[in-house]
């Protein structure tokens, strides 16, 4: 099947004829008839497949067999999840409505000025590719009139919802016509992401291209054991110095950790760079820029971040670090094999994470072989979890040349173990034996010196009593009562003699007049003569000065 067979306007197939275009894809060829008839559509497709094409094209058939419609406001309005999405649909859009005249295509996004926004909305726009977030900043300043869109995309709509748009999207769908085209794009249709469908689709088509067991045939996904992260780096280095690979994406789940992980590998001589949220916008497209350019061989992402990257020179897809929910993992692998390419997707994962891999087994529908690379074994098993000749761990084999416990003995399946510390089949482990452990038999293949505690419990006691009645912050009356800490059939302390002090000297009584040799407020008697009367003091003689 052709593009030309699917009803396309013929100003879209030479656009289409001029970008390389000739066989669309399974998902283009399902949607695209649906879409051209005015329906509601629920695709679920795997990233890589076409989508944009499959709902981009429909809508710019309608703008241009409705060239009158020009400058009446926003026909088509496509809400992303990220920054990078939007600006690669919006690129898309130009290649594919390079032959309708006049076309205005406007990008909104956040991360970026809002003068230069703020312009492109105050003019004509046709096509309105945002970001909800950013969007509903604009709708609230009345900048933009949602009341002309007749075609609504909802792009990766699962992930919208996870990262909480969910209000935000509420809120806009509000402001547009009811009776408008919504096409719904979507990785996963459970939960939220049905609801939000049966609110504001109309009797909406279920189109699913691939289900999860038939996704990503052409990337082929094969899993790594490491011990430790200096085990998964040795294990990346590897991977990245194949002859095979042409551009990797590598993935964290933290921005820190992209941050650092890039610069290592810079110092490892990588043409590498990290790409997360934290980074502002001219620094997110100086770096795409780059990795579409071929200048950049490996990227560092987080999920958010490398959503919507669409480079069809990626042919390895690296989990560096597991993701949170199996859905991403989904999403992560998509960004090799595009296009119809085959694709190489390795997972990194520790012993420990065993678990994370069987819950994405489960999701994908597909098994996750675990190879081995000759110098980079992992020290332990990929099932037991033990030592590489470590013993019978579970789903392990038992090995002989290891040595049991003292007292443990192997145990094999039809061994069951009937009570704690008792197994059949083996003699009786330590921890099960009642015997004191203090006795002779106990000690005599650990021997020790003796410690403090190994005394006798009533010499200890004595002990204590002994430096209590001794504390020299005692009252210095003799102690006659009997210690709480001493035994009962104890003698009692004898009694401290009280020590007689000698009486002391009489004291001398203090003389009660200064001339008697007293001191201290005892004045001489006063005169009974009044003071006027005393005789005076005869003057001094004095000198006569000329």
């Amino acid at each position: 099947m052709s593009f030309d067979s699917l009803g396309l306007s013929p100003i879209l197939l030479a656009a289409l004829n001029k970008a390389g275009f000739t066989q669309p894809t399974p998902v283009q060829t399902e949607a695209i008839p649906k879409a051209l008839e005015g329906k509601d559509l629920i695709v679920s497709a795997q990233t890589g497949s076409g989508k944009t094409a499959a709902f981009m094209l429909p809508s710019l058939h309608r703008i241009a067999g409705m060239p009158g419609n020009k400058g009446v406001g926003v026909q088509v309005l496509v809400l992303t999840p990220t920054r990078e999405l939007a600006l690669q649909v919006a690129e898309a859009t130009k290649s594919y409505g390079v032959g309708i005249d006049d076309l205005r295509i406007a990008t909104v996004v956040g991360g970026m000025p809002y003068g230069a926004q703020i312009k492109a909305l105050s003019r004509r726009v046709d096509v309105l590719v945002a970001t909800p977030g950013r969007l509903i900043d604009h709708l609230n300043a009345r900048r933009v009139n949602l009341s002309r869109v007749h075609t609504l995309v909802l792009d990766e709509a699962d992930r919208m919802l996870d990262m909480g748009f969910i209000e935000d999207i509420e809120s806009i769908v509000a402001q547009t016509p009811g009776d408008r085209q919504t096409l719904m794009f979507s990785a996963t249709f459970e939960g939220t992401v049905a609801r939000l469908a049966a609110d504001m689709l109309n009797n909406p088509l279920r189109i699913d291209i691939a289900g999860q067991k038939q996704k990503h045939a052409n990337i082929t996904q094969t899993l790594l054991y490491a011990d430790d992260s200096g085990h998964k780096l040795r294990l990346l280095g590897h991977l990245l110095r194949d002859a095979s690979m042409d551009q990797a994406i590598v993935f964290t789940s933290t921005k820190r950790g992209a941050d650092a992980l890039a610069e290592r590998l810079e110092d490892e001589g990588f043409a590498a760079s990290a790409l997360h949220g934290d980074m502002n916008q001219r620094q997110r497209t100086r770096t795409l820029g780059m990795l579409q350019k071929g200048r950049l061989r490996v990227l560092v992402a987080t999920d958010v971040a490398a959503r919507g990257i669409d480079v069809q020179g990626i042919s390895h897809a690296i989990n560096f670090d597991l993701p949170m929910q199996a859905e991403d993992y989904v999403h992560r692998i998509g960004r090799t094999g595009r296009a119809g390419r085959n694709g190489q997707a390795f997972t990194l994962a520790t012993h420990g994470e065993r678990h994370k891999i069987r819950r994405i087994e489960q999701f994908t529908g597909q098994p996750m072989p675990a190879e081995v690379i000759a110098g980079l074994e992992p020290v332990k098993s990929a099932e037991s979890g033990r030592g590489a000749g470590g013993g019978k761990g579970r789903g392990g084999k038992p090995n002989s040349s290891r040595q049991g416990r003292p007292g443990g003995g192997s145990r094999e399946k039809d061994q069951a173990r009937t009570g704690f510390g008792h197994r059949k089949g083996g003699s009786a482990p330590s921890y099960g034996a009642r015997e004191d452990s203090r006795s002779a038999e106990g000690r005599s293949e650990r021997a020790r010196p003796a410690r403090s505690y190994d005394a006798p419990r009533e010499s200890l006691i004595d002990r204590a009593a002994t430096s209590l009645s001794r504390n020299p912050f005692s009252s210095d009356r003799p102690r006659t009562e009997k210690s709480g800490f001493v035994k009962a059939d104890a003698a009692p302390a004898p009694r401290k003699p009280r020590t007689e002090f000698a009486p002391a000297p009489a004291r001398k009584p203090r003389p009660s007049t200064r001339s008697d040799g007293g001191f201290g407020g005892d004045r001489p008697a006063r005169s009974d003569k009044p003071a006027f009367a005393r005789s005076k003091k005869k003057p001094s003689s004095s000198r006569t000065w000329a």
